[in-house]
């Protein structure tokens, strides 16, 4: 059973680019259905962590938005990242999905039970992975990924009666 869910940002929660204006701002987009899985998969018990190699006061933003506790930036070395997470949680690689798009996503998805990928990841990444979006990265593979695994635990269907009931 799938307990924890790590994603990787740029690339896989955004579109991989860069907004910077002139005066040094940096602008991201995130995808608000993206946005609805992770929010509820934390509800429903499913853990949110974020591992990223940029550091970005946006992400920080959006990770407090959606309930998201654990959130590492600056990480180089993924893998020592997310072990320290699992150990914290009590934790084992079995129980841990990641999605992430890019070469420094690699080692860590090896060791994950379930590793996912937007469709516009590269193609190392393509070829390892469990799972590939139909969605780029920032388009909903996020959504896609969380689903799947909510869907597979039986956790989705409480969430779509949730919304569905006409009860106040």
């Amino acid at each position: 059973m799938i307990k924890l869910i790590v994603l990787d940002v740029d690339g896989t929660l955004t579109d991989g680019k860069l907004y910077i204006d002139n005066l040094g701002n940096e602008m991201k987009a995130f995808n608000v259905k993206d946005g609805l899985a992770i929010s509820q998969s934390i509800k429903y018990g499913v853990n949110v962590a974020i591992i990223t190699g940029k550091t970005s006061k946006i992400v920080e933003k959006r990770c407090a938005e959606l309930g998201i506790k654990e959130i590492r930036q600056g990480i180089k070395n993924k893998v020592l990242e997310l072990k320290e997470i699992i150990d914290k949680y009590s934790l084992t690689f079995d129980e841990v999905a990641y999605m992430g798009d890019d070469l420094l996503d690699l080692k860590v998805m090896k060791l994950c039970r379930l590793s996912g990928a937007p469709k516009d990841s590269v193609e190392e990444v393509l070829n390892i992975a469990d799972f590939i979006s139909t969605k780029n990265g920032g388009d909903g593979a996020v959504r896609e990924f969380i689903e799947m695994i909510l869907k597979s635990q039986g956790i989705w269907d409480k969430i779509l009666s949730n919304f569905e009931s006409t009860a106040q």
